[in-house]
C-alpha cells in the first residue's frame, strides 16, 4: 500500500524538490504552506508520516508538532530546519519528533531518514497490536514500558509469522507462556489449535503417550486409541513448557519429529505426518545441560533457532508500578471492592524488592493484600514482612531463600577488605568494623596470610 507523506514548508522550491523526489519513490505526497494548514491536513488526510519545517508563518513547526501529536500520537514526525541547533533538536524530540534533519540536505539522505521513521512507526503499531491481540486471546496482558520488555515484544512481532522453532528462556514467573501465546495468536496459525504441555509435570511413560498418543492395548489402561498432542496441534502450535525436564528417550523422539515431521503412536506402527510449529520454554540453562551431557546437543540446536530471553522483574523494576496497578485493579474488580491505592513508601518497597518469583510472586502478593486490607490505602506496614525487611535501609545484607555458608561469606569479606586496603590489616579491620586483633584471629581461622 502506498504510504502518504505530508510535507509542510513555506519555501515553494523546497516543497517542489521534495515532492518530486518522493513521488519517484512511489509515495503519495500532500503539501502545506504553513503550520495551521499542516495540522488541518493531518486531521483530514491521516498521513503515514509528516515532514515539518521549523520556521513557518501562522503556526511554527514546534506548535504544529504538538497539535499533530494530539491528533495522532503515533504518527512519525520529522523536523526540517535551516536553523539547526542542538537545542531545537532536543525540544523537537521532547515533543515527540522521531528525527531531525538540517537544511540544506541531500535528497537521498532525506529518503533514508523517512524510511527509518516509517519503520519505527510500523514497529510501534505492531507492538500495540500484539499487546491488544494477546489480551483478547488469553485474557492476560504483557504489562510494561521498559526497554527490555519492548525489545522482547519487537522480537516476537518479527518472528510470529515465521514457522521457525522458538526457545523462550527466563526465570520462573517471568511470563514465558504469555509470550508463547503471543507468538501463536499473531501468526498465520492463529485459527488453528495452540496445544500446551508441561513436560515437567508428567512422568516419562505418561508424557510419551500425551505427546504422541497411543493405540488400544499399548499398555495397561489403554482401553482405546488416543491421539497425542502433536496430532491435536496439527496445523497450529505446540508449546512445550519446561522442555529441560525431558528424559533422553523423549528427547530422541522429539528430535525425530522436528527433523522428519513424523512419528508413531505408542504401541502403533502407522507413521503419522504433522505440520506443527514448536515453541518451547525453560528456566534451565540448556547450554550447560548440553556440556554436562544431560541434554542432546542436536536437539538443543533444533529448538534454539529463535531464542527469546525474558528479563527478570529485577531487571525491569520501572515496570513494577504498572504491574501493581494492573493486578490491584484486577483483584479489586474480582472481589467487588473499591479501588485500593498504594502509598509512596509501599510502592517504593515493592519496586525495590528482589522478586525471586518474578511477576507470579508479585501477583500473588497483590492478591493477598487486596483480600486482607480493609482500608482504601496500602501502607508499607501492610506488606509482607520479608518485603518490609528488605526495604529497611539499616539491613545491609538480605539472607537468600536458599541460605548461605557463613564461613565462606566471612572469608570472602575479609579477602575483599584486605585487597581494597592493599593488605593493611589496620585499615581492613576498620572497614569490617572489628579490631585488628579480631581480624588476625579470623584470618588465621580461614588460613589467610
Amino acid at each position: 500500500m502506498m504510504k502518504k507523506i505530508l510535507i509542510a514548508d513555506d519555501e515553494k522550491n523546497m516543497i517542489w524538490a521534495m515532492k518530486k523526489a518522493l513521488k519517484d519513490e512511489a509515495y503519495k505526497v500532500i503539501t502545506a504552506g504553513d503550520g495551521a494548514e499542516a495540522v488541518a491536513l493531518a486531521q483530514d488526510e491521516e498521513p503515514d508520516i509528516v515532514l515539518l519545517d521549523l520556521r513557518m508563518p501562522k503556526m511554527d513547526g514546534m506548535e504544529a508538532l504538538a497539535e499533530i501529536k494530539k491528533i495522532n500520537p503515533k504518527i512519525p514526525v520529522i523536523m526540517l530546519t535551516a536553523h539547526g541547533t542542538m537545542e531545537s533538536a532536543i525540544e523537537a524530540m521532547k515533543l515527540g519528533a522521531v528525527d531531525y534533519i538540517s537544511k540544506p540536505f541531500d535528497l537521498e539522505e532525506l529518503k533514508i531518514v523517512i524510511q527509518k521513521a516509517l519503520n519505527i512507526g510500523n514497529m510501534q503499531e505492531q507492538i500495540a497490536f500484539l499487546t491488544e491481540e494477546l489480551s483478547k486471546s488469553t485474557g492476560k496482558m504483557i504489562i510494561g514500558e521498559s526497554v527490555k520488555i519492548k525489545n522482547v515484544l519487537q522480537l516476537v512481532s518479527r518472528v510470529a509469522n515465521s514457522n521457525a522453532t522458538v526457545l523462550i528462556t527466563g526465570e520462573s514467573g517471568t511470563g514465558k507462556e504469555l509470550i508463547a501465546n503471543a507468538i501463536h495468536f499473531n501468526s498465520q496459525r492463529k485459527g488453528k489449535p495452540c496445544i500446551k504441555v508441561n513436560c515437567g509435570a508428567l512422568p516419562e511413560g505418561l508424557l510419551e503417550s500425551e505427546l504422541f498418543g497411543h493405540e488400544k492395548g499399548a499398555f495397561t489402561g489403554a482401553i482405546s486409541r488416543k491421539p497425542g498432542r502433536f496430532e491435536l496441534a496439527d496445523g497450529g502450535t505446540l508449546f512445550l513448557d519446561e522442555v529441560g525436564e525431558l528424559t533422553p528417550s523423549i528427547q530422541v523422539k522429539l528430535l525425530r519429529v522436528l527433523q522428519e515431521k513424523e512419528f508413531e503412536r505408542v504401541g502403533g506402527t502407522e507413521t503419522l505426518k504433522v505440520d506443527v510449529r514448536i515453541v518451547t520454554a525453560t528456566n534451565r540453562n540448556l547450554g550447560e545441560m548440553v556440556s554436562k551431557g544431560t541434554f542432546r546437543e542436536d536437539l538443543f540446536y533444533r529448538l534454539n533457532v529463535i531464542p527469546i530471553e525474558l528479563p527478570s522483574l529485577r531487571e525491569r523494576k520501572e515496570d513494577i508500578p504498572m504491574l501493581v496497578e494492573y493486578f490491584t485493579e484486577k483483584y479489586c474488580r474480582e472481589s467487588g471492592r473499591d479501588k485500593l491505592v498504594f502509598d509512596k513508601d509501599a510502592m517504593d518497597a515493592l519496586a525495590n524488592y528482589q522478586w525471586k518469583g518474578n511477576i507470579r510472586e508479585l501477583e500473588n502478593v497483590i492478591e493477598r493484600i487486596v483480600i486482607l486490607n480493609h482500608g482504601e490505602t496500602v501502607g508499607k506496614e501492610a506488606l509482607p514482612k520479608e518485603i518490609v525487611f528488605y526495604s529497611n535501609e539499616s539491613t545491609p545484607f538480605i539472607l537468600p531463600a536458599e541460605g548461605i555458608d557463613l564461613d565462606s561469606v566471612e572469608k570472602s569479606l575479609i579477602e575483599q577488605a584486605l585487597i581494597r586496603t592493599e593488605n593493611n590489616q589496620t585499615h581492613a579491620a576498620k572497614l569490617l568494623g572489628i579490631t585488628r586483633h579480631t581480624l588476625m584471629y579470623r584470618m588465621e581461622k580461614h588460613n589467610l596470610k
